[in-house]
Order: C-alpha cells, then sequence, then structure tokens
C-alpha cells in the first residue's frame, strides 16, 4: 500500500552532484539521508574487502545497498520534510543497467513507495574516485535509466539543471 509522504528525492547519473546538493541542503537546516551505494562499500572494506571482490559481486552489492534504503527509508516518517540521496527506485534502474533480474524484494519495495517530488540533477563532468568507477558512457546510461524509472512511477519531476552547487540548491527549494 502506498503512503503519502513529505519525502524530495535528489537523485542522477553518478558524478551529478548529488551528494555535495544533499550536504549544501543539510547546512541550511533541511533534514537529508546519505546514500547507501558508498556506505555499502566502505562497510564491505571495514570487513577487509577489496572494493574490486564488493564490486565483482553485482548481484549482492545491489542487493546490500537496497537493503539498506529500504531499512532507511521504513525508519523515516511520513510527515516528515526529507530530502533523500538516491531513493528505493533509483536501484531498479541499476538493476536494468546490470541486466540483473528483478528480485522480489525490489518489486515489492517498489509497490510501497511514494516520494513528493523527484529532483534529477543534469549530469556534470564524471570524476571518478575510489567508489564510483563508471565511465561516462555508463554515467549517460544511468542517468537516462534513472530518468525512465521515476517517470514510469508517476512522481513530479523536477530536472534540474548545471547550476553552481548553491543555485541549484535555490532551484530545488523554489521548486518544492
Amino acid at each position: 500500500m502506498q503512503r503519502q509522504t513529505n519525502w524530495y528525492v535528489i537523485t542522477g547519473g553518478p558524478s551529478s552532484g548529488k551528494t555535495t546538493t544533499v550536504n549544501l541542503l543539510k547546512e541550511r537546516g533541511y533534514i537529508t539521508t546519505f546514500e547507501h551505494a558508498r556506505h555499502y562499500i566502505d562497510t564491505q572494506r571495514l570487513k577487509g574487502r577489496t572494493i574490486e571482490d564488493v564490486r565483482k559481486q553485482q548481484k549482492e552489492f545491489q542487493l546490500g545497498v537496497l537493503n539498506m534504503q529500504i531499512e532507511q527509508e521504513d525508519q523515516i516518517s511520513p510527515d516528515l520534510q526529507v530530502f533523500l540521496d538516491r531513493a528505493i527506485p533509483d536501484a531498479l534502474a541499476y538493476y536494468r543497467f546490470l541486466n540483473l533480474p528483478e528480485d522480489e524484494k525490489l518489486t515489492q519495495a517498489l509497490r510501497t513507495v511514494y516520494y513528493k517530488k523527484i529532483f534529477i540533477l543534469d549530469r556534470l563532468p564524471l570524476v571518478k574516485d575510489y567508489a564510483r568507477t563508471e565511465d561516462e558512457a555508463a554515467q549517460q546510461k544511468i542517468h537516462a535509466l534513472l530518468v525512465e524509472v521515476y517517470e514510469s512511477l508517476r512522481f513530479p519531476i523536477v530536472q534540474v539543471p548545471v547550476l553552481p552547487p548553491e543555485e541549484r540548491v535555490d532551484f530545488i527549494l523554489q521548486n518544492l
């Protein structure tokens, strides 16, 4: 059963400025969440696994991230205004990108999600780091899949243009 929420999703392809945007929203006093893919990698590294090993096990990786996202969203009050750094539907875009079959856990989670508005950040130049291994072609494909997934779920979507970080936050806040 879908429930109404006061949640806003900040999403976009790799290296689109999501975390920077969410951190600026937090600095302005808004409640935010953090991205689970990087958190999952970090928790696995603490267990002694290499990034390469974590990334090789794509199904396990995606399911681990999905489980963290579901757990987090289950704990947030629907009435609370919150900005999510990615959300459950992002998992579907990544499953499709990796050609992974959708599992029942993802399908069930997608049946129950509701977001007030989705902010899709336009792509920035790709910057690689220890957790971000995609190339520019992958960045473009993931971005397109995210747009496709969120459009299929029929949530209100706002495309956020490339602007200086503070202006992106202003743009989002003006479009709540």
